[in-house]
Order: structure tokens, then C-alpha cells, then sequence
């Protein structure tokens, strides 16, 4: 249970660096510029990232500040030598300095890149945010909505789903989950791992908020 537990609470840390998978660097951008607020953000967006690029985020990341600054570098397509020569300032970025790169595949980015920051993806970003179910106080017909506004999502959103109910309930809400509750959140993710069908999984979890409810 607790390594299915350790995934569920791999939720992204936005004041970290991280790689970002998303086709939509521009918007990323808007929003990790307003999640960021009122830290320097200095952007780096091309359709290809070449070795000039690498230097000069080289160069902006060597400028000393005393409050964390945060680089993002996004591109379309990224070559392996720009790649090679930013591998030493993200292993070990300068004192206040945090490396965000948006990219549209994780495939795009040498095995040595992705080993160094964690990943997440657009999709799981989204999904936190828009997650608005109160679990403390959820009612059945909030139940209801939920799933059927859900009714059609994939493994992979679901498992995204789950996290993002975990990451409700226990920052969000900062609730104290029992035993009971942290054994449900380990049985959706393993019910999905399974290829159960995602609603069911979906409803039996956010029903047991429902029964806890009533329970108390």
C-alpha cells in the first residue's frame, strides 16, 4: 500500500523545477507566471532550442539573486547538444535559481535531461485546478455531477483524478484521512493499475467520503 500511497502524493511542487509537458508553452507560461507571483520569472521560448539558446539561460542563470528566480525554457523541438550543455546547471542550478522546461513529448528530451526534474504533465496541472470538490462536505448529488462530468475519462486521467482528490482532501482541505480513507486511495490507484473501469473506481472512492460523512 504505502508505494501506491508515495505515487499518490507525487503531486507537483510549483516553487521546485520541473519538466512540463505540454504543447502549449505560451499559456504554460501565463500560468506559471501568475502561480509564481511575485518571484522574477525570465523566459526562454523558441520553436527550436539550440546551443545559442543554452548559453544565454547559462548566462541569465549565473546572475546572482537573493530571492529565487525561476527560468523557463520552452521549445518545440530541442537539440541534443543545447541539451548537453545545460545538463551541469540543472543538476546543480546556481543558489536561487529553479529550471522549468516545457515540452511537447517527453521524448524529446535526452534520458540525462529527464533524470534530473521530476515530470508532469499539462493535463494533471489542469485537473488540480479545476478540482473543486468539497470532500468534507460532499453531498450525493455533487457525487452525482462528478461522475457524470467524468463519465468517459481514460486510465490515465483517472489515476490523475485520484491524485487530485488525494491532493484535495489532505492540502487542500488538510483533512485527516483514517486508515479506511488512505486504504481507498490505495485500492483506486490499484483498481486502475488493474484496468478497472475508472468511473466505478472513481465512485466508490469519492462515496466513501459520502458514508465517512454520515458516519460522524
Amino acid at each position: 500500500m504505502q508505494r501506491c500511497l508515495e505515487k499518490l502524493m507525487l503531486v507537483h511542487d510549483s516553487k521546485k523545477g520541473y519538466i512540463l509537458i505540454s504543447t502549449e508553452k505560451e499559456s504554460q507560461l501565463d500560468r506559471i507566471r501568475e502561480e509564481l507571483k511575485p518571484n522574477r520569472v525570465v523566459a526562454f521560448l523558441e520553436d527550436e532550442f539550440k546551443i545559442e539558446h543554452a548559453k544565454a539561460v547559462i548566462a541569465e542563470a549565473y546572475i546572482s539573486e537573493s530571492e529565487t528566480k525561476y527560468i523557463v525554457i520552452g521549445a518545440n523541438n530541442f537539440n541534443n547538444i543545447s541539451q548537453n550543455a545545460l545538463l551541469k546547471i540543472l543538476e546543480e542550478p546556481p543558489r536561487n535559481i529553479e529550471l522549468i522546461i516545457i515540452s511537447p513529448t517527453k521524448s524529446n528530451l535526452l534520458p540525462t535531461v529527464r533524470s534530473r526534474m521530476p515530470i508532469v504533465k499539462g493535463n494533471k496541472i489542469r485537473i488540480l485546478q479545476e478540482m473543486k470538490l468539497n470532500l468534507s462536505r460532499v453531498n450525493y448529488g455533487e457525487v452525482f455531477d462528478f461522475l457524470k462530468a467524468n463519465a468517459r475519462v481514460k486510465k490515465s486521467e483517472a489515476k490523475a483524478l485520484v491524485e487530485a482528490l488525494y491532493h484535495r482532501a489532505t492540502v487542500v482541505e488538510k483533512l485527516i484521512l483514517s486508515t479506511q480513507q488512505l486504504q481507498n486511495f490505495d485500492k483506486a490507484y490499484r483498481l486502475l493499475e488493474l484496468n478497472s473501469r475508472p468511473q466505478s473506481v472513481l465512485a466508490q472512492l469519492i462515496m466513501s467520503f459520502t458514508g465517512e460523512k454520515n458516519a460522524n
